[in-house]
């Protein structure tokens, strides 16, 4: 069984970093504070910013 502390979530940073009008990246749609906190977080928050941004690419889909 892994251990909560090996398991490595890759940053879905994209390079592109620029801050709509919502204060979320247009690449990997994090927002500011995720994006800032990113290192900070444990496995648990880093996969709840990552369900974040499935549901924000969701929403953006819904718009076009």
């Amino acid at each position: 069984m892994i251990k909560e502390q090996q398991i490595q979530i890759k940053n879905p940073c994209v390079g592109v970093c620029c801050l709509d009008e919502q204060d979320l990246c247009i690449a990997c749609k994090r927002s500011g504070v995720e994006i800032a906190e990113w290192g900070l977080y444990c496995t648990e928050q880093k996969k709840a910013v990552l369900v974040k941004i499935v549901q924000r690419y969701q929403e953006a889909d819904k718009l076009f």
